[in-house]
């Protein structure tokens, strides 16, 4: 803690080279994180290249220590040392700006860390350029938004465990904290945290597209207002899906829009936008041969709705070729509802499945030793996909450490046993019904793939062999073998 400051929220005077901890870019994270520091008792040096965003700091820190300057070099003159900095900035370029014009002022020992959503080979090229600076350089994934940086985040960090220690008092004071643990543990070398991030962000990606499917059958296959769907998912969350993805939807869903008086969700454009992370977990799995279907098919779907015009066409062009609308009625409403719930419960189970057996693999190819009863651990409060499945996920993975998929562990195969009718219902009325449910169908298929002790790919090595001569293993002796199919 420092106590050489003064901030009165117009006025802030550096008076030493004291400070705890250094934050370059003053966004709502950055900022957010910052006062969240200064309130556990660190004092904070904050940059940003704007101005106001520094100023903005001081008027929201009067009486904190966190004070803003007004260039990197008064920020690491500011610093005692060795430093810790940390750059909350978008990924890509500016990270390395960042580090371009912070590294003449650093010196051996110094701790970066970057807290954005950094692509994991970026992270392990800036940390081998700055370890020939004896830098110490970690990739730290943050979740919760401009909340969770404000009140306690979900924090992944990566790199050397030595950095990780110098700012472990720091890190744990800030994260959000569930049984009196805080959220943030080091999770292993090189680019471990930035990855375990990636695959969070998969995983949000893939939930948030079921929940948006779910949404969908209500609103158009039953034909709810989106009031009554809101109250739904309210009394989900209350219920048997208590998860932060499901608490908003509900809330998103009862708000109306001040200039309409209609639903806000009816007059925002049904265009997804996307920052990447879906997109890198998904092309990273196939890299590993770790399938992850229902991340696959949220990316898709993100593509697919930015279509917009092309959608527009051919709702009039294939309008035959869809069917008509009979799931809905009062009759069937309560019972569709029930199944729906179900078949999400089961859906967001496999997600998880598929998410934390791609960091068992990444983990293994790269080394990262994760331990994902910690990953779990430190999801559980804090970050977007926190939710009641992580507790029993972090029990299947301490019971089991080396589990390959929580499919494989009694207490999910259990659930699975119990929703997987509802999920074929949902999936067959969703089909029947012309309602696109990619992401609960994959989850279906995946699930079924999974469980079949004999898959159809015997076939597909045939066709290989016939066409390309690529070889084939047998089932009742070893080696590789080639047919004259001619």
């Amino acid at each position: 803690m420092n106590d050489s400051f003064t901030n009165t929220g117009d006025k802030m005077v550096l008076t030493g080279a004291t400070y705890d901890i250094g934050m370059i870019g003053l966004g709502v994270m950055g900022r957010n994180l910052a006062l969240n520091m200064a309130e556990k008792g660190f004092s904070v040096a904050g940059y940003d290249t704007d101005p106001a965003k520094v100023k903005a700091l001081g008027r929201e820190a009067a009486g904190k220590p966190a004070v803003g300057v007004a260039s990197v070099e008064a920020l690491a003159a500011a610093l005692r040392q060795p430093r810790a900095v940390i750059m909350l900035v978008p990924a890509g370029p500016p990270v390395d700006a960042v580090i371009d014009g912070l590294l003449p002022y650093l010196a051996p020992g110094d701790v970066l860390l970057d807290g954005g959503n950094s692509h994991f080979r970026q992270t392990e090229g800036r940390a081998a350029r700055l370890e020939g600076h004896a830098i110490l350089y970690m990739g730290v994934g943050i979740s919760g938004g401009e909340a969770g940086a404000r009140k306690g985040p979900s924090i992944m960090p990566g790199g050397p465990q030595a950095a990780y220690e110098r700012v472990r008092p720091i890190l744990e004071a800030v994260a959000a904290k569930v049984e009196g643990k805080p959220c943030v543990a080091w999770l292993g070398p090189s680019s471990a945290g930035d990855y375990v991030k990636m695959v969070h962000n998969g995983i949000e990606y893939a939930v948030m597209q079921a929940i948006a499917e779910v949404y969908d059958l209500m609103k158009r296959g039953l034909g709810l207002e989106d009031g009554r769907i809101g109250q739904v998912f309210d009394g989900w969350n209350r219920g048997t899906l208590p998860a932060y993805l499901i608490e908003i939807t509900g809330r998103v869903l009862a708000k109306t829009d001040a200039a309409t008086g209609r639903p806000l969700v009816d007059v925002i454009a049904d265009e997804a936008a996307q920052k990447g992370t879906g997109m890198w977990t998904a092309q990273e799995a196939m890299e590993l041969r770790a399938p992850v279907p229902a991340i696959d098919a949220a990316v898709s779907m993100r593509d697919l709705s930015d279509l917009r015009a092309q959608r527009i066409e051919a709702a009039r062009v294939l309008a035959a070729a869809g069917p008509a609308l009979a799931i809905g009625g009062a009759k069937n409403e309560a019972a569709f509802v029930g199944a729906l719930e179900a078949a999400l419960r089961a859906s967001m189970v496999i997600i998880y499945a598929q998410g934390m057996a791609q960091l068992r693999a990444a983990s293994d190819v790269y080394g990262y030793g994760l331990k994902l009863e910690t990953v779990a651990r430190i999801w559980r409060g804090g970050c977007i996909i926190r939710s009641w499945l992580l507790e029993p996920i972090r029990a299947a993975f301490s019971a089991r450490p080396d589990l390959p998929n929580m499919l494989l562990d009694p207490v999910f195969a259990k659930m699975i046993a119990a929703d997987q009718a509802a999920l074929r219902s949902v999936v067959v009325a969703a089909a029947e019904n012309g309602i696109p449910a990619p992401a609960i169908a994959s989850c279906l298929a995946y699930l079924d793939a999974y469980r079949s002790a004999r898959l159809p790919a015997n076939l597909i090595q045939a066709q290989r062999d016939y066409f390309g001569a690529h070889t084939y293993r047998r089932l009742d002796r070893e080696g590789d073998f080639h047919t004259e199919w001619e």
